[in-house]
């Protein structure tokens, strides 16, 4: 547990040491009109309570990324705890910072053209298309997992396929409804249950202290078939939303649009970030324990299947550990989160084609002329997952891939910003996680089976390349000014 504690305790720390340091780099200023109080409009552009806007941030970033992406982690041994705590701090927390006080800063502008604006034109004209397809890709990927989730706990007669029209139904009502309406109304409920559920099972540990590894005794891959899952890349891309995701980049806009004032950033885009640092620190650290020979005795497990099953162990940890009531809420949060994030990314979507189109958002009429494309592209995706019966898997590894290059294109702008306005060798805090990302993603593509399935030290090798001569052209530009 001695891993497990300083692992939390630099979490907590590096939200007021590192917190402060990017909100002095980035300049706060509370003197500064925010977008929601310039220019209300009633549906995007409305002023919120900044305890409400961080409980809705803090559940669209997350989703089930800080539960499943732990879980699955902890395979890989205690390496994930250190990838989620300095991930957390140096990479997710930073790039969120940055990513939402920018759009915040420029009217609430969406991810595409905050990268636009640094990385030159046709940067943007390519994020635009990627990111809506990564959006588009969340909204299906997030109807799928809880729709098959209420499946096995309502009667037969509500299969999957009914609750994907019901999820569905909700998308629609909720991307078009003004963010104050259910958004601002019902996520912060989800969002307290999700915390409510890491909190119950962090005190669970504290009073029963189970045997964790500590990472001295279990720093290597623990995981089944460690050769076909390396740790470098495989376990950086398992654990993404934990320490850090390029999708958060495109929700900070959504409450950068509702914040009373920029002295609100640090605890809304930092501060929440941490938040899911933490929660994936206990979740990883629950895994770990449930992954060991006493913990596989102490839950029963006698199906080695069930391991492999992120929904599953988190229900038996949630039951073993919390009780019928903890229990439920565990499963509240697991349905609720993925539909929130779910709604949430086509939502954004919307605004992403919005600004792009300089097509105001107060008429229903023209949001519904934005949505009902989007709407028809995720309904296409999710047919095919249906479909197929691979088609969720080769989804979600298309989600997790475009994920982290989405985060290189945004460090890479962060980058920018921090170089153009003077801020000395400050845009170095977001250039070296933006190369190692880099890294990450090109091994990822060239070593795993759904990209081009190379060799892995080939893979490892020339990823470094990679990422070497895309650090030494993206420094030449930079001082050559032509962003």
């Amino acid at each position: 547990m001695i891993t497990f504690y300083i692992s939390l305790t630099i979490l907590i720390a590096a939200y007021f040491i590192y917190g402060r340091l990017c909100e002095r780099i980035f300049g706060a200023d509370s003197n500064i009109k925010t977008p929601a109080v310039a220019h209300p409009d009633g549906v995007d552009y409305i002023v919120m309570p900044k305890w409400k806007i961080f409980l809705i941030q803090f559940l669209n970033i997350a989703g089930l990324g800080p539960v499943f992406g732990a879980i699955m982690g902890a395979k890989f041994g205690s390496a994930s705890f250190l990838w989620i705590v300095f991930g957390c701090i140096f990479a997710g927390a930073m790039h969120d910072y940055f990513a939402g006080m920018i759009s915040l800063r420029n009217n609430g502008e969406g991810l595409p053209t905050t990268i636009g604006r640094y990385l030159g034109k046709n940067a943007q004209f390519f994020m635009r298309i990627f990111t809506i397809f990564l959006l588009v890709i969340v909204g299906a990927v997030f109807t799928s997992g809880p729709a098959n989730l209420l499946a096995v706990l309502t009667p037969n007669y509500l299969d999957a396929t009914f609750w994907i029209y019901i999820i569905f139904a909700y998308y629609i009502i909720a991307t078009l409804l003004p963010v104050n309406k259910i958004i601002g109304k019902v996520y912060p409920v989800f969002g307290f249950a999700l915390l409510f559920m890491a909190l119950g099972i962090l005190g669970y540990m504290v009073v029963k202290n189970p045997n964790i590894p500590e990472i001295s005794e279990s720093f290597k891959n623990m995981n089944p078939d460690p050769e076909a899952n390396p740790i470098f890349p495989m376990m950086f891309v398992s654990i993404a939303c934990g320490a850090i995701s390029g999708f958060h980049a495109t929700q900070s806009p959504l409450m950068a649009r509702c914040m009373k004032s920029e002295s609100q950033g640090k605890s809304i885009f930092f501060g929440a970030m941490i938040t899911e640092g933490i929660v994936a620190v206990i979740w990883a650290a629950a895994a770990t324990y449930f992954f060991s020979p006493e913990g596989q005795e102490f839950f029963g497990i006698t199906d080695d299947s069930v391991n492999s099953n992120a929904a599953t162990i988190t229900n038996i940890i949630s039951h073993k550990w919390l009780g019928a009531t903890g229990g439920f809420l565990a499963i509240l949060g697991v349905i609720a989160a993925p539909i929130s994030t779910g709604d949430t990314a086509l939502r954004s979507a919307r605004l992403i084609v919005a600004d792009f189109l300089k097509v105001e958002q107060k008429s229903l009429k023209r949001r519904l002329a934005i949505s009902i494309p989007l709407f028809a592209i995720t309904i296409a995706i999710l047919l095919f997952s249906l479909l197929d019966k691979n088609g969720f898997e080769i989804i979600w590894r298309y989600f997790a891939w475009s994920n982290q290059v989405l985060a290189v294109f945004t460090l890479w702008a962060i980058s920018i910003f921090l170089q153009k306005e003077r801020k000395g060798l400050w845009w170095i805090i977001a250039f070296i996680p933006a190369m190692f990302m880099i890294s990450i993603t090109t091994a990822f593509i060239l070593f795993s089976p759904a990209g081009a399935g190379l060799e892995y030290n080939l893979s490892v090798i020339l990823s470094i390349i990679v990422s070497v001569l895309c650090g030494g052209w993206f420094i030449k530009m930079m001082f050559k000014n032509r962003y």
